[in-house]
C-alpha cells in the first residue's frame, strides 16, 4: 500500500467491550466484598489497628525475616552443590544427590520440622564422631535450630532442581569451548555455566523466597516465636482470634508484596538483552487494562 493511500485511512480505535464488562463485574464484586468486610463488626478492626504495631508482632516479624534469610541461604548454597552433583558423570555422586532430593522433596516440611525438633528421642547425645565428645542433643537442637534445619534442608532439595534446570539451559557448546581453553569442570561451572544460568534460576528463586516467608509460619508448631506464633500468643490471652489472624495476614501480604517488587527488579536486570518478556507489576496490568489501543496501519501502532 502506498503512502498516499495510507494517509487517507481513518484510524478507528479498538473496542474492548468484553474488557469493560469484566472490569465492571470485578468492581461490583470487589465493592460487595469490601462492604461486607468493613461493616461486619466481628472482624474487629479496632483490635486489628490496636495490635498491628504491637511490639510482640514486630518481634515476630523479625524472627520471620531471619528464618527466611538464613533458610534461603542454606537452601541456595546446598541447592547449588546438590545440582552440580546431580549433573555429575559419576553415577555414585549423581545417585546420592537423587536420594537426597527424594527424601527432602518426598516428605512434608512440617514432618521434617517435627523430626528435627524431636531428634533427641533418637540421639540423646551427639558426638559428631569425635571420641570423648558427648553433647546433649536438647541443648544443640533448640526450636530455632530445628526450624532452620527443617526449612533450609527442605528448600535445598527444591533449589537444586531449579539450579539444575538453569545449568541444563546453557548450551553444551559453552562447556566444550571452556574445556578447549583449558578450564577444569569447577572453573567452567563457576565462570561460564552458572552466570549464564542465572536468567533461568532467578525467577523461580524469587518465588521460593516468597514461599519460604510463608512457610516459616509452620514453625509455630514447635514454638518458635515468629509472626504467626506471636499472634497466637496474643489471642490466647485476649481471645481475639480473628483480628490477630488478620494482623498476621496483613503483615504477610505487605512483606510478600515488597519481595515481589524486588523479584520483578531482579528479573528485569537479568533479562536485559535476552528479548524475553519480564513479569509485569500490578500497576502495569492496570494501565494496560484501561488503555484503549488504536488499530495498526502497515504494522505501525497509531
Amino acid at each position: 500500500m502506498s503512502n498516499d493511500h495510507t494517509a487517507d485511512l481513518v484510524v478507528v480505535r479498538s473496542k474492548h467491550f468484553g474488557r469493560w464488562i469484566a472490569i465492571i463485574v470485578i468492581a461490583v464484586l470487589a465493592v460487595m466484598v469490601l462492604r461486607s468486610v468493613f461493616t461486619n463488626p466481628r472482624f474487629g478492626w479496632e483490635t486489628v489497628g490496636l495490635f498491628f504495631r504491637d511490639t510482640a508482632i514486630f518481634n515476630g516479624i523479625g524472627v520471620t525475616l531471619f528464618l527466611t534469610v538464613v533458610s534461603m541461604l542454606i537452601g541456595i548454597v546446598l541447592g547449588i552443590i546438590v545440582a552440580v552433583m546431580r549433573v555429575s558423570h559419576n553415577p555414585i555422586i549423581s545417585g546420592a544427590a537423587s536420594l537426597y532430593q527424594l527424601f527432602f522433596r518426598g516428605t512434608p516440611v512440617l514432618v521434617q520440622l517435627l523430626f528435627w525438633f524431636n531428634l533427641a528421642a533418637l540421639y540423646p547425645s551427639i558426638s559428631f564422631g569425635i571420641p570423648g565428645v558427648e553433647l546433649n542433643a536438647n541443648d544443640i537442637i533448640t526450636p530455632m535450630t530445628a526450624a532452620i534445619l527443617g526449612l533450609g534442608l527442605n528448600e535445598s532439595a527444591y533449589m537444586s532442581e531449579i539450579v539444575r534446570a538453569g545449568i541444563l539451559s546453557v548450551d553444551k557448546g559453552q562447556s566444550d569451548a571452556a574445556s578447549g581453553l583449558g578450564m577444569n569442570r569447577i572453573q567452567t561451572m563457576r565462570r561460564i555455566i552458572l552466570p549464564q544460568a542465572m536468567r533461568v534460576i532467578i525467577p523461580p528463586t524469587g518465588n521460593e523466597v516468597i514461599g519460604m516467608l510463608k512457610a516459616t509460619s509452620l514453625v509455630s508448631v514447635i514454638a518458635v516465636p515468629e509472626l504467626l506464633y506471636s499472634s497466637q500468643i496474643i489471642y490466647s490471652k485476649n481471645l481475639q482470634i480473628i483480628p490477630l489472624l488478620i494482623v498476621a495476614s496483613l503483615w504477610y501480604i505487605i512483606i510478600t508484596s515488597i519481595l515481589g517488587i524486588g523479584q520483578s527488579f531482579l528479573e528485569r536486570r537479568f533479562a536485559r538483552g535476552s528479548g524475553h518478556p519480564t513479569q509485569k507489576t500490578i500497576g502495569e496490568h492496570l494501565r494496560r487494562a484501561f488503555r484503549m489501543h488504536a488499530t495498526e496501519v502497515n504494522g505501525t501502532k497509531l
